[in-house]
């Protein structure tokens, strides 16, 4: 495979505490070494890149993915899945089990895994179900889905809403030391809504989804996660209320876990007075103090990291009035720049806690050999520039879908190369 010698960056690894410009040396797909090992030079390579005023990070991994196969190719692939996430500069995703089938077999697991070496682009991940079929009525085969590669168990786009199963679930994973990434929502209190409920949905009109539908669920599991000693990871947090719940849970030593998602510290429920279905997500976007929230947490850490829950569907569902439209937003593609923009820029977050919530967090969670640049890790790396401004224009997107509410926002900050096991496989030309 050769060697990789990129030289000159802005070198970020909080994995190793490293902030500091220096060369990166990869060999026949692994790190050999930051800086000059042993006093010695890194000497030629076979391809040298000049990171001149480049952050150098581990390559990123998006830990909440939606890529649709099978069963609604129409919305998105694997493969343009998996390519978008390479333009957004994530080297590694989880793909979540919400397909048809859902992802609650060894065969299943399988399928993903040969899929995502065929596409060759990034690594994929797979999160399988909770239960089977994601009903909520009986646990998947947890200790087989494990043995096929699972990483994490998640019934995504639905709560598990059996308490005892959910316990269950937590004390069967705790074996395998498997996180449940749980979708925090009390269908009877969100039902019918289309949008946050509160001032913006009366006056509009539109049916609400209160952030108690949230923050009850966020209290069970947290008490679930307690009383079994397992791993809890709350998805998409998206409540003053839920943050606050996850930092005392925190501060009493619970196996907790958290990620916010772009638009949930980018965005208001404001943005639903146009009526664009491209606004409408789950769970919903919330107040201006709850996006407040949701950066203090990120600051804080109560939050570890962030999450994309790319959710892709084809242009015709979206088209759909807003109370038939489908929820979900594309988010791989401008997670990154949302993140430099509107934490780094604004001084909220430093690079290396940046890095930290979108590399070395999530591939901690997930137990997955990733998010690190030390002697020996895979060379997955990406190459970030923090001044590139550029526009977003969903035309130009890898992904097969285009239902982003940022198309023609301006940005600044941009992977220019995505390295994926010591392969260049993404170039910003």
């Amino acid at each position: 495979m050769g060697t990789l010698l990129i030289r000159g960056g802005r070198v970020v690894d909080p994995a190793q505490g490293i902030d500091r410009v220096d060369d990166l040396l990869v060999r026949d797909g692994q790190v050999v070494s930051v800086g000059h090992g042993g006093g010695q030079p890194l000497g030629r390579a076979d391809e040298t890149i000049d990171a001149g005023g480049l952050i150098v990070a581990p390559g990123l991994v998006d830990m909440h993915v939606h890529l649709r196969e099978p069963g609604r190719e129409e919305d998105e692939t694997i493969e343009t899945g998996t390519r978008a996430a390479l333009a957004g500069g994530f080297t590694s995703v989880a793909c979540i089990p919400n397909t048809e089938p859902p992802i609650d077999t060894q065969a299943a697991v399988e399928f993903i895994h040969q899929k995502a070496t065929r596409a060759d682009t990034c690594n994929v991940f797979v999160v399988a179900c909770v239960s089977r079929g994601r009903e909520g009525k009986e646990l998947a085969e947890i200790g087989q889905l494990v043995e096929a590669g699972a990483v994490a168990f998640s019934d995504d786009g639905a709560p598990v809403y059996d308490a005892e199963l959910m316990r269950r679930a937590f004390e069967y994973c705790r074996m395998f030391d498997k996180p449940i990434l749980a979708h925090e929502e009390v269908l009877e209190l969100s039902r019918g809504g289309v949008m946050h409920e509160g001032l913006v949905s009366l006056v509009l009109g539109l049916g609400g989804m209160p952030a108690a539908a949230e923050e009850v669920l966020i209290g069970r599991d947290v008490a679930l996660a307690e009383v079994t000693g397992g791993r809890l990871h709350a998805m998409h947090v998206s409540t003053a209320g839920g943050v606050a719940l996850i930092r005392e849970a925190k501060r009493k030593g619970i196996r907790v876990t958290a990620e916010a998602c772009p638009h949930h510290f980018t965005l208001t429920d404001e943005s639903l007075r146009g009526f664009d279905s491209n606004f409408k997500m789950s769970p919903p976007l919330r107040t201006a103090a709850d996006v407040e929230a949701i950066i203090e947490g990120l600051v804080d850490g109560t939050i570890d990291c962030i999450a994309t829950d790319h959710a892709p569907h084809a242009r015709e569902k979206k088209m759909l009035e807003l109370d038939r439209a489908p929820f979900g937003i594309l988010g791989l593609e401008t997670a990154l720049g949302l993140s430099v923009t509107r934490l780094v820029h604004t001084g909220r977050l430093g690079w290396p806690r940046l890095v930290e919530a979108l590399s070395t967090l999530p591939a901690r969670i997930l137990g997955i050999n990733r998010g690190t640049l030390r002697p020996g890790a895979v060379a997955d790396v990406t190459l970030i520039d923090p001044a590139l401004t550029w526009t977003v224009d969903v035309s130009e997107f890898r992904s097969k879908s285009v239902n982003s509410p940022f198309h023609g926002w301006t940005l600044q900050g941009r992977a220019v190369a995505t390295i994926v096991g010591g392969r260049v496989k993404h170039r910003l030309a």
